[in-house]
């Protein structure tokens, strides 16, 4: 069987003299308000911290006014330049993350401007890097899905964002109405008009999550009261069908994240709205419980540990630390176990492999540094010590 997180404790950065020293919360404009946004009504979101073409990772952090970047100087670490600004004004402490085939990254965020009238005018802003650190195109308003009725427009979700195969955009916001609101770019870039769909049994309440097969389907589920609706698109330009199957959970508010987890299947993760533990979900089961009590959206990455096919999950515990653990990819009833690392934290971590293969684990201070953890060159899931960015 492969080999559990719980490998990754005592020698991992866990609480040991190895974290790094708990810092007051910073004032430099430089570093995001991290300990602020651990506790802010927007949703957190993962996803965050991806690798380049030339096998760098970059990691982003939404601020107020504009978004945060630090790059990998080389493959593998275990230097970093940053954190880079990359402003635009009025923009939300949140934004939704994708990276193309090619290794262009989208971003895509929701951007607040006040108007003469004295009311706020809200809508979504999409911008791309093309290359590993190199300057940010120009962010572009995709407007939004009420268009003037900036009443309704005020009271939209936050939008999830993700690509199809032909590198094209397509973006799910929970809309005023309690419905889903769809846009999407055509392959030559183009946006088209705003679409969607009702879930005409029920009222949408939570925030969209959007994924993508290794098939190219789109899949959306929503929360919605004390269950979930979900959607699928099964090519890029097709509409929107309600699916046969929808998990009968509670979910929390803004924790479903999603991972590939077999030819065109994905398993869904969030956390219990009861007790907040983790909950694992594939089309044809019912959802399993993985303990991990806990806050926010898990980070997910599969990828093979000691020759196992392996998802790892990291998110916040209650205490404000992370927590990791990973299990045969599909086989929930193998069993699992979370083991705590670093100091707290603010925000969802993110996951991903460096340019050497290696799992990297980061996540925001409360001072509002970028931390990161590696894999150690050993059999495992051994982590080195956590580093301050």
């Amino acid at each position: 069987m492969a080999p559990r997180s719980g490998r990754t404790s005592k020698r991992s950065g866990d609480g040991g003299g190895d974290a790094a020293p708990t810092t007051p919360p910073s004032t430099d404009p430089h570093r995001a308000p991290a300990a602020q946004s651990a506790e802010a009504s927007l949703p957190a979101t993962t996803g965050w911290l991806l690798r380049g073409k030339d096998g760098r990772l970059t990691a982003y952090a939404a601020t107020p006014g504009g978004v945060l970047r630090w790059t990998e100087t080389r493959a593998g670490g275990p230097a970093w330049s940053g954190p880079e600004p990359l402003p635009l004004a009025g923009l939300l402490p949140y934004v939704s993350v994708a990276r193309s085939a090619e290794g262009f990254v989208h971003l895509l965020g929701v951007r607040d401007r006040q108007r003469p009238e004295g009311d706020v005018e809200r809508d979504l802003v999409h911008a791309v890097q093309y290359q590993t650190g190199r300057p940010l195109r120009d962010w572009q308003s995709v407007g939004n899905p009420h268009g003037k009725d900036r009443g309704k427009g005020a009271r939209i979700g936050m939008p999830s964002a993700v690509l199809d195969a032909t590198g094209s955009m397509h973006l799910f916001v929970r809309n005023a109405n309690g419905g889903l609101s769809a846009k999407h770019q055509s392959p030559t870039g183009r946006w088209q008009p705003w679409g969607g769909a009702n879930a005409t049994d029920t009222t949408l309440t939570g925030e969209t999550s959007a994924a993508v097969t290794d098939r190219g389907a789109i899949d959306i589920l929503v929360p919605a009261g004390g269950g979930t609706v979900r959607w699928l698109r099964g090519t890029p330009d097709a509409k929107l069908e309600r699916a046969e199957e929808e998990p009968a959970a509670a979910v929390a508010h803004a924790t479903v994240t999603a991972e590939r987890t077999g030819t065109g299947a994905l398993t869904r993760f969030w956390r219990d709205a009861d007790d907040s533990t983790v909950r694992a979900w594939r089309p044809g089961t019912e959802p399993a419980s993985l303990g991990g009590p806990g806050t926010g959206p898990l980070a997910l990455l599969r990828t093979p540990v000691d020759g196992y096919d392996c998802t790892i999950l990291a998110g916040r515990g209650p205490d404000g630390r992370l927590q990791v653990a990973a299990y045969p990819t599909e086989d929930e009833k193998a069993g699992l176990n979370w083991t705590p690392t670093g100091e707290p934290c603010a925000g969802a971590p993110a996951l991903a492999l460096d340019g050497t293969g290696r799992v990297v684990l980061a996540c925001l201070g409360l001072d509002g540094a970028l931390r990161v953890t590696r894999q150690k060159d050993e059999t495992g899931l051994a982590l080195e010590a956590w580093r301050r960015v």
